[in-house]
């Protein structure tokens, strides 16, 4: 695993490089936590994750503009400040409210959360998880999950 490539599927074959990571800049840890966001935002835009491939010791992520990110309450930025998590609600209605933060030592430790289906959130107890996003504009990991239903 050399390489980490999104590109974006532009439709009728077409697909467009956007944007890579190499093992220089980003270790091997932290390409497999991004590989498990099924969404990303980049400049404001929302993509979506379609497919995750290999080739050779490349990985390659086709993602799907989905548009304009709606930002959420309490929005901050954690460019420089290390490894955050937030989770929130996955209701536009709620305006993805924010149930809590924490700091991570690794992307290992994000990883331990993104591939959960539950996950235990502090001070709000186990959730379902609806889906995971890495937010390159604020530099944070966002799991999204509901109340869970019981029965």
């Amino acid at each position: 695993m050399k390489r980490l490539i999104y590109y974006i599927d532009r439709g009728n074959g077409h697909f467009e490089p956007f944007y890579e990571y190499t093992e220089t800049n980003v270790g091997p840890d932290e390409f497999y936590a991004r590989q498990l966001c099924t969404y990303f935002i980049m400049r404001g835009t929302q993509y979506e994750l379609i497919s995750n491939e290999m080739e050779d010791e490349m990985e390659v992520l086709v993602l799907k503009e989905i548009g304009r990110n709606l930002s959420g309450e309490d929005e901050q930025s954690f460019r420089e400040q290390g490894i955050h998590i937030e989770f929130r609600s996955p209701n536009e209605r709620e305006n993805y409210r924010l149930f809590a933060r924490i700091p991570c030592d690794t992307h290992f430790e994000v990883i331990r959360y993104l591939l959960k289906d539950i996950v235990d959130i502090p001070e709000t107890g186990q959730m379902l998880v609806t889906s995971t996003e890495i937010d390159e504009d604020r530099g944070v990991y966002v799991i999204y999950a509901t109340e869970l239903k019981v029965g």
